[in-house]
């Protein structure tokens, strides 16, 4: 059995459930704290598509959309150019091989938590520990900005520009 690699993220986020959830759901706000374009299909079986202006760009297939709580996707490299834009990994990991699209699960909960959400993000199923530590460092960049973001304010340019 190989073995991978999961990172798990978690903030918490002054806006409720229902408010955060759409972030992940809507293609225009998702745009607005991670990716230049978006093709979301919210519904098990439903499109997931994120392109970064770079040319980075990840694609799998919804699992679970529980509004406003739940939401469970797949994700990989969309493409071999994708695979080239991988920041913080080693090159054995800029392979489209390495993780192609919909290899990996990411899950999203978002739960009530001291007048906000607490949102925990799970991504499992990583190939390799380069590829691991490449999305703590995006998913903990890409939270914080959901959070700036989902709080009414502007997160900047996004780090993949």
């Amino acid at each position: 059995m190989t073995e991978t690699f999961t990172v798990e993220e978690s903030v918490h986020i002054a806006a409720t459930p229902d408010n955060v959830f759409v972030y992940f759901t809507d293609p225009t706000l998702y745009v607005q704290w991670m990716g230049a374009e978006a093709t979301l299909e919210p519904v098990v079986g439903g499109v997931y598509e994120v392109r970064m202006e770079d040319g980075f760009g990840a694609a799998g297939t919804f699992l679970q959309v529980s509004p406003p709580h739940d939401l469970a996707f797949t994700w990989g490299f969309a493409d071999d150019d994708a695979a080239k834009h991988v920041k913080h990994a080693q090159a054995e990991a800029n392979s489209g091989s390495a993780m192609p699209a919909g290899s990996t699960l990411v899950t999203v909960t978002l739960r009530a938590d001291n007048g906000g959400t607490r949102l925990t993000l799970r991504h499992q199923d990583l190939p390799n520990a380069e590829l691991r530590h490449g999305h703590q460092v995006a998913w903990r960049t890409y939270l914080l900005r959901l959070v700036i973001r989902a709080e009414g304010g502007d997160p900047g340019a996004d780090p993949h520009a």
